[in-house]
C-alpha cells in the first residue's frame, strides 16, 4: 500500500496574489508598447508617459510603482496557459500599497527585512543586495520567510507611483 504524507507547512501562494485584504491600494495602467511582458508578481516601473513596464535595466528605486497583481485573464494561446502575464498595450493591475506574494530570487527574507529589486541580470525581488544588480526599495518590507518554491510575502508600506 503506498504511503502518503501530510505536510507540516503550506505554500505561501502564487506570485501576484494579494495576501492580506483591507489595506489594498491598486491602480490599472497600460503596459508600454514594445516592452517585455510583465509576469504576475513582478516589480513594475512607472514611466513619465503614465504607462508601466517591467522594472529592470536602467531603472532607479524612485521609478518603482508597485507589483503586478494576479488577475483572472482570458487565455491568448492554447494550450500554453500556465504563466499569467500582462502584454504590451494591455491593462496591468498594479498593487501600490498592501501585501502581495512574490518570488524571492536571492537571500532569505525575514519579517521586516529590506526588499531589493533587480535592475540587471534578472527581473524580480531579493532579500539581500546583489552588488550593482539591485536597488533597495524604500517603504517595502518582507512580511514572511520564503517557502520551498522561493515564494514569500512582501508589504508595500508607502504608496509608490501616483
Amino acid at each position: 500500500m503506498p504511503g502518503s504524507v501530510i505536510g507540516t507547512t503550506l505554500n505561501n501562494g502564487f506570485p501576484g496574489q494579494i495576501s492580506r485584504h483591507g489595506d489594498e491600494v491598486s491602480r490599472t495602467f497600460a503596459v508600454k508598447k514594445d516592452t517585455e511582458n510583465i509576469l504576475f508578481g513582478a516589480p513594475v516601473a512607472l514611466n513619465d508617459d503614465g504607462t508601466v513596464q517591467l522594472f529592470g535595466t536602467g531603472h532607479t528605486a524612485d521609478k518603482f510603482a508597485g507589483v503586478a497583481m494576479r488577475r483572472v485573464k482570458s487565455a491568448t494561446e492554447w494550450p500554453n496557459q500556465s504563466f499569467g502575464v500582462y502584454r504590451p498595450e494591455e491593462a496591468c493591475d498594479v498593487l501600490e500599497r498592501g501585501s502581495v506574494v512574490v518570488e524571492c530570487l536571492k537571500g532569505t527574507p525575514k519579517p521586516g527585512g529590506k526588499v531589493y529589486a533587480y535592475i540587471a541580470t534578472k527581473n524580480g525581488f531579493a532579500a539581500e543586495a546583489d552588488g550593482s544588480n539591485t536597488v533597495e526599495l524604500t517603504g517595502v518590507r518582507w512580511s514572511t520567510g520564503k517557502d520551498s518554491n522561493n515564494v514569500a510575502e512582501l508589504t508595500i508600506l508607502i504608496r509608490a507611483g501616483i
